[in-house]
């Protein structure tokens, strides 16, 4: 029995040891497989990231060109700063490479440093590094006395987004993160297609975090980006940007102004500008002092949401995404309608009393002593309120409504930008005769600018609604065509023959109506004009509009001008659109090439070069000059042309007056006189009288409803004689 006991003692021993080893080999098989089972890819990817290291290579980003291939978005390459922080162990190293970086790179000295002391093998310092900075950190790497220090320092690839030309097309291009994506305007709408595919390098590192050598690294290379080609063209968008802004100065408008160049054929958007606009350099910066002070004003803490609406309000592009009234411009449509359905007759005529009775309402013409008797074409040149309500009466509130809706008006066109919105209107259901007799003539609804010259090219270009568009095609880095983006017809809207119709219509507003303002000289040109005032009506709130078309026998342009809410004391889109629409049509005519034709008398445009006939026998001078149809003054009493004003080569409207010198005495200069506000007669007789020449801009008479606005050289200007002074007069009797 004695010896019995031992054995048991040894016995539960071994039991207890047996039974100690097999809990614990249970809960190690058990944890080994949780951590098999839940953390296994936790484990896994914190073993990678202590053993590897995962270099991103930003792609490049394309490039945006206008056109014609000039480049309005690009992007240089530029360096990435960053960090090992297991790789700068002493303190006194940690303090020198966060006091140079901070003080290279312009940060916050507690911020670089908490990240080279932080428990990691890799830290982003700052990205989008210019060249002059990061010559500066390379030069610390090669020094003697800060080797050591920045061995754990590296510059890397990156990218940064230029903006070569500042605010030019700002609206439209839009702007960049600082990770490159985009964020606005094109750059955000084909953001995909730009960005490309970032690469990589792979490599192996050691127990502190040092790179492995070369053998140890796979490296995958990024795709850049594919270019984006627009529609618009750089020069055409420099005459849009140059007189918008001259306007935005001139009217002082609360709510900015926007122009809209586009292609009726094609519907290709030439030129897209809004004022105000911003440098998509410096996108979170606003440069206008009463925004400032403004913002300022508020209590602390609403300034930083006044601030994010200022500068939405800022990259805003107004033209497709803000809606207005159209106001008279929208005449254009009822009268295409009417046509269209054909419940007018071209000879008939109607009787403006100024005002019109509608249920229990009395609808007043802008005109409130009437226009009399006038035809149908008469009454879209006088823009007359009666005319159009009477179409509107006669179309009826379905068949308007069908043609609102055919017209793209209920719907957004479909454009290539985001933030495009729709216009308002009324459910046809609560449309009644008071509701149409207003929407005839474009008030009580709201449409995009990009709606409404979608609309009016396809009334002018033969019938059809063509989707406006603002990007041409992709090209790779080779500057091969990935995808080009063709014009697209939606559906016939009018005829072939109401088109025709309606440009001959359309033109008369301009030679005989409200938009003489937008005449030019050798063109023909067709346009309207539109005041719309804002909700609530009386508020003296009014957006004045014009829109241009040229020429109106094969249309190339249409061009369409808003100021919202001006405050430089005249308010009419007759006064104050329809000139600068006209300056932008000018000019883009004359770029294009189009040329001068014939005016309605058959006599060839009023424009030609001066001759060269310094040396010529004075009669002989005087012949070629009358021959070229300019007038002759002389001065001295040779028979020899010494000197000639203007010089050869200038250009001068025909009747002209060219000065021919038969001696060489110092010719005098003389002083330019003050013409504004005088009639196109008195204007004249003042400036030839000073020996200067006058080139008449915009639709001038002596009826006194035109005087003249502005003079270019400035009154009270030393000028040569002969020199032209050019006097734009505004239509002031119009809406």
């Amino acid at each position: 029995m004695e010896v019995e006991a031992p054995k048991r003692r040894v016995k539960k021993r071994i039991l207890y040891f047996m039974l100690v080893f097999c809990i614990a080999f249970t809960a190690l098989a058990g944890r080994v497989a949780w951590l098999q089972t839940v953390d296994g890819d936790y484990l896994k990817k914190a073993a990678t990231q202590q053993q590897t290291r995962d270099q991103i290579i930003t792609s490049k980003r394309g490039t945006i060109y206008d056109r014609n291939y000039k480049e309005l978005a690009v992007s240089a390459s530029v360096e990435m700063v960053t960090v090992s922080p297991n790789e700068i162990k002493q303190a006194e190293s940690c303090d020198i490479v966060a006091r140079k970086l901070a003080e290279i790179l312009s940060l916050s000295y507690d911020d670089v440093y908490a990240k080279v002391t932080k428990n990691s093998a890799y830290e982003i310092i700052k990205r989008k590094v210019e060249p002059e900075q990061t010559d500066q950190i390379r030069a610390l790497k090669a020094a003697d006395e800060t080797k050591a220090a920045f061995a754990g320092v590296s510059l890397e690839e990156d990218t940064k987004r230029y903006y070569p030309n500042g605010s030019f097309a700002s609206n439209v291009l839009g702007f960049t993160g600082t990770d490159n994506q985009g964020l606005y305007g094109i750059e955000m709408q084909y953001d995909d297609e730009l960005s490309g595919v970032s690469g990589r390098v792979i490599s192996v590192k050691n127990a502190v975090g040092v790179d492995m050598p070369y053998k140890y690294e796979e490296k995958y290379d990024s795709q850049d980006g594919l270019n984006v080609v627009l529609t618009i063209d750089e020069t055409i968008q420099h005459f849009a940007e140059k007189h918008l802004e001259q306007a935005y100065e001139e009217n002082k408008p609360e709510q900015g102004a926007f122009a809209l160049v586009i292609a009726p054929k094609t519907g290709e958007v030439l030129a897209m500008a809004t004022e105000p606009d911003f440098d998509p350099n410096n996108p979170y910066e606003i440069t206008d002092q009463e925004t400032l002070d403004a913002i300022a004003a508020l209590p602390e803490e609403e300034q930083s949401n006044a601030r994010s609406q200022a500068l939405m309000e800022l990259w805003k592009n107004k033209a497709v995404t803000d809606t207005y009234e159209p106001g008279s411009v929208f005449k254009i449509l009822t009268y295409a309608m009417a046509l269209e359905e054909g419940v007018v007759d071209l000879d008939e005529t109607f009787t403006c009393t100024g005002a019109t009775k509608v249920g229990p309402n009395t609808i007043h013409c802008w005109k409130t002593a009437g226009h009399g008797t006038e035809t149908l074409k008469e009454g879209l040149q006088n823009s007359c309120n009666p005319v159009l309500m009477e179409l509107g009466r006669r179309l009826g509130v379905e068949t308007f409504c069908k043609y609102f809706r055919l017209f793209g008006m209920d719907q957004k066109t479909g454009f290539d930008i985001v933030g495009e919105s729709q216009g308002v209107f009324f459910k046809e259901s609560d449309m009644h005769e008071v509701e149409l007799a207003t929407s005839s003539f474009g008030q009580g609804f709201q449409v995009t600018p990009l709606q409404l010259a979608a609309a009016i090219s396809g009334i002018v270009n033969g019938g059809n609604l063509i989707r406006p568009h603002i990007v041409k095609e992709l090209t790779d880095e080779n500057g091969t065509v990935v995808e080009s983006f063709e014009p697209e017809v939606v559906r016939r809207i009018v005829s072939e023959e109401t088109s025709a119709i309606m440009r001959d219509f359309i033109e008369g507003v301009v030679t005989e109506g409200t938009g003489k303002g937008a005449k030019i000289e050798g063109y023909r040109i067709g346009g309207k004009t539109g005041t719309s005032e804002k909700q609530p009506r009386g508020n003296g709130k009014y957006v004045a509009s014009f829109i241009g078309i040229a020429p109106m026998d094969d249309p190339e342009i249409l061009c369409i001008v808003a100021i919202d809410e001006p405050t430089g004391g005249l308010f009419q889109g007759s006064q104050i659109a329809a000139p600068v629409v006209r300056n932008i049509l000018e000019d883009t005519l004359r770029y294009m090439g189009i040329e001068k034709q014939l005016d309605g008398e058959g006599d060839v445009s009023m424009e030609s070069s001066v001759p060269e006939v310094r040396g010529l026998a004075l009669s002989d001078a005087q012949s070629q000059l009358t021959d070229e149809g300019f007038a002759v003054q002389v001065v001295g009493e040779s028979d020899t042309v010494q000197q000639q004003l203007p010089k050869p080569g200038a250009s001068l409207a025909k009747g002209s007056t060219v000065i021919l010198y038969t001696d060489t005495t110092e010719v005098a200069t003389v002083t330019v006189p003050d013409v504004t506000g005088m009639s196109l007669s008195q204007a004249t007789q003042a400036i030839e009288s000073a020996g200067l020449n006058i080139e008449v801009l915009g639709g001038a008479d002596d009826s006194g409803n035109t005087p003249a606005s502005k003079q270019d050289p400035p009154a009270g200007t030393e000028v040569n004689p002969a020199t032209t002074v050019r006097v734009e007069f505004i239509y002031m009797d119009g809406d």
